[in-house]
């Protein structure tokens, strides 16, 4: 069944006020749906309520039964953002993690077998495919959920987009460091070997609207991308944030519980380290 934002249709998103939460409703409300929006932070509901106005807010938490059930009342969709995405906390904050990643969407998927939407889209990570610490396992879980509820209830699609990383996106390695070169500071980086996939929140966006359009089961939908070294990435930024005279200063600490060297994206799909991978010109353009 292909899927498409419709005019007038609600729309419930979860973790609308994140990152790429806000952009998303923006592009919703856009196409003249109806959106409303569940998140656990106040200030910032209200916040999005005061840029637009049209915006239904709830104050709430996924791992809610009461909470999910009130958000999902009347939806035609949901757009399933809201989770525990930081992979150093996920280590530690374990309980926390679980309730977000796997509870919470489990909760959302109990639900819709009551209100039957059109669709439930929730967004995965490509930590799910080499299952390395507790974030990738939650989103792992998420998926395999996915899976059975699909089996379960034939009157809604259930679908999954998995991403790698988002530039900029909240808690990312990129925000710590244009901070840091900014100011001539040291920055600390795991490995520079490192490779990973990384995305603009446009193409974030238009990769959500292409797996409703084309994608046809709950297989995780991903297009084939190219990728960076960290390496790469940091001296991008340092020749875009550096002040002039600042000399790069980096210390090396080695990956972190719940990293890999090089990601996957597709379970039978190449490595991140074989994949073209971007420029550090083109880096710059991007970032």
């Amino acid at each position: 069944m292909n899927l498409k934002i419709e005019k007038n249709k609600l729309y419930l998103v979860t973790g609308g006020t994140g990152f790429l939460g806000v952009p998303l409703c923006e592009r919703l409300l856009s196409r003249g749906a109806k959106v409303r929006v569940l998140a656990r932070n106040e200030g910032q509901l209200i916040l999005l309520k005061q840029q637009y106005n049209e915006i239904e807010i709830l104050t709430g938490d996924i791992s809610d039964k009461y909470e999910v059930r009130q958000a999902m009342q009347g939806v035609d969709g949901v757009f399933h953002l809201a989770a525990s995405k930081h992979v150093g906390l996920a280590e530690t904050q374990v309980r926390e993690c679980i309730k977000a990643n796997t509870i919470g969407s489990m909760n959302i998927l109990e639900e819709s077998t009551h209100v039957n939407p059109d669709f439930v889209l929730s967004i995965s990570t490509d930590k799910a495919v080499q299952v390395s610490g507790v974030y990738g396992a939650t989103k792992m879980l998420m998926e395999k959920l996915h899976e059975q509820f699909a089996k379960i209830n034939p009157h809604t699609s259930y679908r999954i987009v998995r991403y790698g990383n988002v530039l900029y996106s909240t808690g990312s390695v990129l925000c710590k460091w244009k901070d840091l070169l900014s100011r001539g500071e040291q920055v600390i980086v795991t490995d520079g070997e490192a490779t990973r996939f990384f995305w603009t929140v446009e193409q974030a966006l238009d990769l959500i609207e292409n797996c409703m359009n084309e994608a046809t089961d709950t297989q995780p939908y991903c297009p084939d991308m190219k990728s960076m070294k960290i390496n790469d990435l940091l001296q991008a930024m340092a020749q875009k944030y550096l002040p002039f005279g600042n000399g790069l200063r980096v210390q090396y600490i080695g990956l972190q519980s719940g990293e890999n060297l090089h990601e996957k994206i597709l379970e039978h799909g190449p490595y991140s380290n074989e994949v073209e991978r971007f420029t550090i010109d083109e880096i710059t353009e991007m970032i």
